[in-house]
């Protein structure tokens, strides 16, 4: 089954240079020009993805997917021509999946487009977070608001893609990922020869959690790696 996209966007020349590409890619495209219409198509069409610009007219991207997340966990891209970090922040802090600056590539925004699908959809994206969303598992506590990991309270430090593997881990303790998997959402690319990666980043997280390396994350010699209950 083919995805749909949403692109809400009042540009027009950008709405039509980001079809023109996504259905290049095989995506059914729809289009909303202002933040209100934007709502009315997630409801009414159930896209699979939005393409979501900040600056609109009636509705603000930020206040319309403050509205979605209520109602939805659709993947939501935000597209802006906001490149300051604090602006990035507040929109994943949002609950945006992906933040992409303009001016943009094309392809570089199709290609993110599949990656983020792929990453919602293949990998279980019905559990996916609200901002206020904690994980807890023996005495690992994620808030995947603020991406921090406690243990038994004591805050610990984790690099991006480290917090991407324990929320991957802990939504579904003693669930084998592969390595794939693992790369694919930790990473958000496509899986290529990446064994050493994902060893160093396991080993690295291991070291974090405890003096015993395998306490928590259980190694399944070709099949991949688990949180243990």
């Amino acid at each position: 089954m083919g995805y749909k996209i949403l692109i809400a966007d009042d540009e027009a020349e950008i709405r039509n240079l980001l079809r023109l590409y996504l259905e290049n890619e095989a995506f059914t495209v729809i289009e909303a020009e202002d933040g209100l219409k934007a709502l009315e198509a997630v409801r009414n069409e159930k896209p699979d993805l939005l393409l979501l610009d900040i600056m609109m007219p009636g509705l603000d991207g930020l206040h319309v997917m403050q509205q979605l997340r209520k109602e939805t966990n659709i993947p939501i891209m935000i597209i802006s021509a906001k490149t300051a970090d604090a602006e990035r922040i507040l929109g994943l802090n949002l609950g945006a999946d992906d933040y992409v600056t303009k001016p943009f590539n094309p392809l570089e925004v199709a290609a993110r487009v599949k990656s983020n699908l792929r990453r919602f959809y293949d990998l279980g994206g019905t559990a996916a977070p609200t901002v206020e969303e904690t994980l807890t598992c023996g005495d690992l506590t994620l808030d995947i608001g603020s991406c921090s990991l406690t243990k038994a309270g004591t805050p610990i430090e984790l690099t991006s893609v480290e917090f991407r593997i324990m929320e991957m881990l802990m939504r579904s303790p003693g669930k084998v990922f592969t390595k794939q998997q693992i790369y694919e959402y930790a990473w958000g690319d496509e899986y290529f020869i990446a064994d050493n990666n994902i060893m160093v980043a396991i080993s690295k997280l291991r070291t974090k959690l405890d003096e015993d390396p395998s306490r928590y994350i259980k190694t399944l010699r070709g099949l991949g790696y688990r949180l243990e209950k």
